[in-house]
């Protein structure tokens, strides 16, 4: 019996997605299977998920996540045989719907995504849009797989770069942010432990006051911020800094990178 969902790709991104549709309800047995070359990884996954469909190679399917590297992703379609995938949501970066659909069977949907690595844990955010031959129902079917593991915000495909190279890469912004501050705090006097509990506690509450007061960043920042005070000295170092313009040339450049990788 084919699975409701054939995962091309165990790797990062992809068992990523794969914990957390299992989380979600999905089950390791009969709703999904993974395609996955690397041995190594196909054992990990195996004893991740118990049941799992794990191989290397072709596996029949309807629907399928493509979640491999961008130099692998058109031959990796093509592996899956003549007869191919009904409907494709990608998740690799900077390939195009275009060259998808131009190695697939003739009417074959796809649908392009770039999530984010928080979808591991439910906190995902992912932008979302349609290959030439998709439908609303084509949107609703691969926005339903990428909620099951966090946010997803449609627009069209000219700005799924521009969203690789902020929220796609942007984990790892937060997390140099984290281990920047970590340092600090050690620097200052406290412990690891101590320094790392405040950290991640102070971002997962800053976090979670954007989310909830829909208040503007800038907003927030001058609510702590008091004239003359710790937090004036602290963020007039840090645009001293250009910390604001480095992280603006660091999308950039993530961004013009994802295009590179789509040439």
């Amino acid at each position: 019996m084919a699975p409701k969902l054939l995962l091309v790709g165990g790797g990062k991104m992809g068992s990523a997605l794969l914990s957390g549709l299992v989380a979600a309800g999905w089950a390791p047995i009969g709703d999904l299977a993974v395609s996955e070359p690397d041995p190594a990884q196909r054992v990990r996954l195996e004893a991740a998920h118990p049941g799992l469909t794990v191989v290397d190679g072709p596996v029949e399917a309807a629907d399928v996540l493509l979640a491999v590297k961008p130099d692998v992703a058109e031959a990796a379609l093509r592996a899956l045989g003549a007869s191919g995938p009904r409907r494709v949501l990608s998740i690799v970066a900077g390939i195009s719907s275009d060259r998808l659909e131009a190695v697939l069977p003739p009417g074959s949907v796809v649908v392009r995504a770039m999530p984010n690595t928080p979808s591991l844990v439910g906190a995902g955010v992912a932008g979302l849009s349609g290959g030439i031959a998709a439908t609303s129902s084509d949107l609703d079917w691969a926005e339903g797989i990428l909620s099951a593991v966090g946010r997803v915000v449609r627009l069209p495909e000219r700005h799924l770069d521009a969203v690789t190279g902020l929220s796609g890469s942007g984990p790892a912004y937060v997390f140099l942010v984290a281990e920047a501050m970590i340092e600090a705090g050690v620097t200052a006097g406290l412990t690891r432990d101590v320094s790392r509990q405040l950290v991640v506690g102070t971002l997962l509450g800053a976090s979670k006051m954007l989310d909830e007061t829909g208040q503007e960043p800038a907003e927030l920042r001058a609510a702590v911020t008091s004239p003359g005070g710790t937090t004036a000295a602290a963020v007039r170092t840090l645009e001293f800094k250009a910390v604001r313009s480095a992280f603006i040339e660091a999308v950039a450049a993530a961004t013009e990178r994802s295009r590179q990788l789509g040439r």
